[in-house]
């Protein structure tokens, strides 16, 4: 699957810009949440590790993530049901074991029938979708790294993939808000880091959403306020949809506010 290379390289970019990080680095806090860069490469680890289980069936899935699911139902964070897993693993140790885990799920995946059906933690999913999902949630969460360390990622067109994923979720973010999605869902037009022009579904000028394919990338995973973009947003269904956009699992999120994620300043470092 193409879309596991594509997994691999968004966590090759990510491992770059790491690759020379003093030790007591990997302990500063992001602008997500208080997380640090340690507990950023923990959530991918484990997960990366529950998706390459979810390959060997349901039940190596379900016996890979049941402490998990314990924890969470006791009522832990997201966040802290890792640490069990990670048995102290942090700093320069487990960002070794997270680049090396992450080939080990990208070579997994690369093997695997893209259709064949895969058990997660929410709805069955396809491998494909659930590798997509690996590379969506590694460039959302690469974001908060990238911005804490005043770098500037080198986008490539591999992020169609999360454009794509941000608009088939169209109606699962008002979904999951227990709320009703209008249709019919907004066209859909973006420009590629390439420059290339991508289109999703019917062409109409009074509901849609145009601009650069990176920033609706980062209004869909919630690294930046649409405020805080140069998207062009026209109708209500797309107006809604923008303030509420969420295309990974789990609870709703409040997206960030009004320039409350941005790239730190180079002289600050």
């Amino acid at each position: 699957m193409q879309q596991a290379e594509d997994f691999r390289a968004e966590s090759r970019a990510l491992a770059a810009i790491l690759q020379d990080l003093p030790e007591a680095e990997f302990h500063c806090e992001t602008q997500f949440k208080g997380w640090t860069i340690d507990h950023v490469l923990g959530h991918l680890h484990l997960f990366n590790a529950a998706a390459q289980a979810s390959l060997q069936g349901a039940e190596a899935f379900d016996a890979f993530m049941a402490p998990v699911q314990r924890d969470m139902q006791a009522g832990r964070s997201i966040l802290a049901c890792q640490f069990p897993w990670l048995n102290g693993l942090s700093g320069r140790a487990l960002f070794d074991g997270w680049l090396a885990g992450a080939e080990r799920c990208a070579d997994a995946f690369a093997a695997a029938d893209p259709k064949a059906r895969l058990k997660w933690i929410g709805p069955d999913m396809s491998a494909l979708s659930a590798i997509t999902a690996r590379q969506m949630e590694t460039w959302a969460h690469g974001q908060e790294v990238f911005d804490l360390l005043a770098e500037e990622r080198q986008e490539q067109d591999r992020i169609r993939n999360i454009a794509h994923l941000g608009v088939v979720t169209y109606g699962w973010s008002f979904r999951n808000r227990a709320l009703e999605a209008p249709e019919p869902a907004p066209f859909v037009q973006l420009t590629a880091p390439s420059g290339v022009v991508w289109e999703w579904n019917a062409p109409q000028s009074a509901v849609c959403v145009k601009g650069r394919a990176v920033e609706f990338a980062q209004v869909v995973t919630q690294v930046r306020s649409i405020d805080d973009t140069s998207l062009q947003v026209s109708g209500a269904a797309a107006e809604s949809w923008m303030r509420i956009a969420q295309c990974f699992a789990g609870p709703p999120e409040t997206p960030p506010a009004k320039g409350a994620r941005f790239r730190t300043d180079p002289a600050d470092q």
